[in-house]
């Protein structure tokens, strides 16, 4: 926008210098021609006057002003004046003068003047009109050529200064005129990677101060929904975890106090259901905290975060046979952008999910390729898979797979997976995997800064 308005004011500036200089530019050089014609030709009819006139003084007269144009001065030779002049050629120009009796002039072109300037004039017999002779002179323009090269060279060193300036001016001025724009675009910027405290400066035309204030008003009140969002989430975790805990507890005394079989029974079977439940809450609130706290980006070292979680799952799988590896592009070490613990709780989640579906002795693959401006982290297991109508459903919420997600999934998990990842402006993708079995692929943003 600022290259923009510069180019805009400098075209305005030249097109004003355009039609003022020019005009005034031609005008000078039309005078110049002018001023030059009627000079020489007033030496031409003085010249023409003393070739008439015939007598001594007046020949030697002629030849003194001759000597003044260096040999420049042509005449025709008469009895009565036998100056010692060149005569000139013969053409149509000293045929009128001497025929018709009429002056000529003759620039040598037709555009603005060639080398000379060619006038000539009838020399008339004195108190006659008969016509003795003529006066021709040949006079240099290279003089003209100069002073005309003065006039528009001026004028075009004076119009790329003064363009120079108006650049600079309108430079500044454009920076001046698009800094409140600048400032809410920062803004943007800082909302979108979930800076909820960026405010623009009330500044600049009535206009962007009236947007600003719009803005700022807007942020603010949706600081304070989501501050009270997470108060209350914070509030939940503790009065919901709390009497479920407590519960569990009682059925446990119960189960120890009771002897009856189906009284037992009965009591595991709720206590199985409490458990289940509190697993539930414990997503809802990680799906809660996932909507209401929306983090800045940060550059993050994504390799070291996935042998990080792979490590710690490796227990649970060697339990089970179940083999976790690592491929991909591991060496380079890329980063991408994402808030601070999103990346271990997504592929935590991935990762309990497709343990929770691999047979026993299976294979996790888990790989990493960068992909230019973002990084796709894939993790393959040899379960059963989805079909199409399951994958379009596998992220709503509390939506559970027949018998994939295992007994204690809560169906919140791929939810939370595509709530975050959202956040961090990437996506998450299910398709099949080679051989069968599911791909989760989870694609972030590219951080072109070493994390860690």
């Amino acid at each position: 926008m600022i290259r923009q308005l510069v180019r805009s004011y400098v075209l305005l500036v030249a097109v004003a210098i355009a039609l003022f200089t020019v005009p005034v530019a031609f005008t000078l050089t039309d005078q110049l021609r002018d001023d030059t014609r009627s000079s020489v030709l007033r030496e031409a009819d003085a010249m023409a006057l003393l070739l008439g006139d015939g007598r001594a003084a007046s020949c030697r007269a002629l030849e003194e002003m001759a000597k003044a144009y260096d040999d420049e001065i042509q005449v025709t030779r008469t009895a009565d004046c036998p100056a010692d002049l060149p005569r000139p050629t013969p053409d149509a120009a000293l045929t009128k003068a001497l025929r018709e009796g009429r002056s000529t002039t003759d620039w040598g072109s037709s555009v603005i003047w060639g080398p000379e300037l060619e006038i000539t004039v009838p020399a008339r017999a004195a108190g006659t009109d008969r016509v003795v002779g003529a006066v021709r002179i040949l006079y240099s323009t290279d003089e003209m050529t100069r002073r005309l090269w003065q006039i528009w060279g001026f004028r075009a060193v004076l119009a790329v200064l003064v363009l120079g300036v108006a650049a600079l001016l309108g430079a500044a001025v454009a920076r001046r005129l698009t800094r409140p724009l600048r400032q809410l675009n920062d803004m943007a910027s800082k909302f979108s990677d979930g800076d909820l405290t960026a405010r623009s400066p009330v500044t600049g035309p009535p206009e962007t101060q009236t947007l600003a204030r719009t803005l700022n008003q807007g942020a603010e009140r949706l600081d304070t929904l989501i501050a009270a969002q997470r108060i209350f989430v914070a509030d939940a975790s503790h009065q919901l975890r709390t009497p479920l805990t407590a519960l569990r507890l009682s059925l446990d005394n119960i189960a120890d106090g009771v002897d009856d079989e189906f009284v037992r029974e009965d009591v595991e079977q709720a206590t199985a259901e409490v458990v289940r439940m509190t697993r539930l809450v414990s997503g809802l609130l990680v799906l809660a905290r996932a909507e209401a706290k929306v983090t800045a980006a940060e550059p993050l070292p994504l390799t070291d975060i996935v042998r990080e979680r792979l490590a710690v799952w490796r227990p649970a799988a060697d339990e089970r046979g179940v083999t976790i590896a690592l491929r991909g592009s591991t060496d380079g070490r890329p980063s991408v952008l994402a808030g601070p613990g999103h990346l271990d709780q997504m592929l935590d989640n991935v990762l309990s999910n497709a343990l929770e579906v691999s047979p026993d002795g299976g294979t996790i693959t888990v790989s990493v390729e960068p992909r230019g401006d973002v990084v796709g982290v894939s993790v393959l297991d040899e379960g059963p898979g989805m079909s199409d109508a399951e994958k379009s459903r596998a992220f709503d919420r509390f939506w559970r797979g027949q018998g994939l997600t295992g007994k204690s999934g809560s169906g919140l998990g791929l939810a939370v997976v595509r709530q975050l990842a959202t956040d961090d402006g990437g996506t998450v993708a299910l398709t099949d995997a080679p051989g069968g079995g599911l791909c989760v692929t989870i694609t972030l943003r590219a951080s072109h800064r070493g994390g860690g």
